[in-house]
């Protein structure tokens, strides 16, 4: 028998535990980043949301220990950070098909951002 507890629920409705998060969010992580290597660098979404990961990714490489991983990430439970970083990859691989650093095809109406409108 080990020495050491395994969390066996996370307390939260159908957010599962995680055996081994460290290899789930170093994949999910530097699939992320290989898909916003595919914008422009100089696209918002790709310089906030590069920041974030490799920043979080250093974290997952270095902090072995689950709990203080947790607490340095401070972003929640490491089920819900996995979470989210599958959300993120989702996420960029939409905005990848957006394309939002493109120009607008057409101006937008003048006072479309004016409240209240007139």
């Amino acid at each position: 028998m080990s020495g050491a507890a395994r969390k066996v629920t996370t307390g939260l409705t159908g957010l599962k535990v995680f055996e081994d998060p460290h290899v789930k969010l170093v994949h999910l992580y530097n699939r992320t980043l290989g898909v916003l290597e595919k914008m422009p660098a100089e696209a918002g979404y790709r310089v906030n949301t590069q920041a974030i990961i490799k920043n979080r990714l250093q974290l997952v490489q270095t902090e072995k220990n689950v709990s203080a991983l947790e607490a340095k990430m401070n972003c929640g439970l490491i089920g819900e950070v996995v979470r989210q970083a599958e959300r993120e990859l989702h996420l960029a691989r939409n905005m990848l098909q957006y394309k939002p650093w493109e120009p607008l095809i057409a101006q937008p109406p003048k006072r479309q951002f004016q409240w209240p409108p007139s």
